[in-house]
């Protein structure tokens, strides 16, 4: 079993999919400042001047002027504001991964199956490729 699982591990399966999400979270985390520093300050802006990182509802009947404030009180609160940017966030990967995912499939190569057989047009027998002459009928027109 030892051995089993020393050649799941030598055989790249494991690094392949470490490297994986490792380059799935730095794309992320990206994606994110994306997000946060790009798209959403000129929406804030056409919107009137919105900052959405600072949209909350405090649920514990007070008031706070940032969620700085909020958080360091400790207050419970639905952070509005960060899960429009998380939600724009998982869209946006979404759809480069959708892209990356597409463009690779098309440059995937197909498995071309090569026929090793052919059937004869007299008997309809199967015969190699590169048959000349049916064995079984004789034609020479295969």
């Amino acid at each position: 079993m030892l051995k089993e699982f020393r050649d799941f591990l030598i055989k790249g399966n494991v690094v392949d999919m470490a490297v994986g999400f490792i380059f799935g979270a730095a794309f992320a985390t990206l994606i994110k400042s994306l997000v946060t520093n790009v798209i959403m300050p000129p929406i804030g802006l056409l919107l009137g001047r919105v900052d959405f990182s600072q949209l909350f509802i405090s649920l514990d009947g007070n008031s706070y002027a940032t969620l700085a404030e909020l958080e360091k009180a400790g207050a419970p609160a639905i952070k509005l504001g960060l899960f429009v940017n998380d939600t724009i966030s998982f869209v946006i990967l979404g759809f480069v991964m959708f892209m990356f995912i597409k463009s690779y499939n098309k440059l995937k190569k197909a498995d071309v199956v090569v026929a090793k057989t052919k059937i004869c047009g007299d008997c309809a027998m199967e015969i190699p490729v590169a048959a000349k002459k049916c064995g079984h009928c004789g034609n020479t027109t295969v």
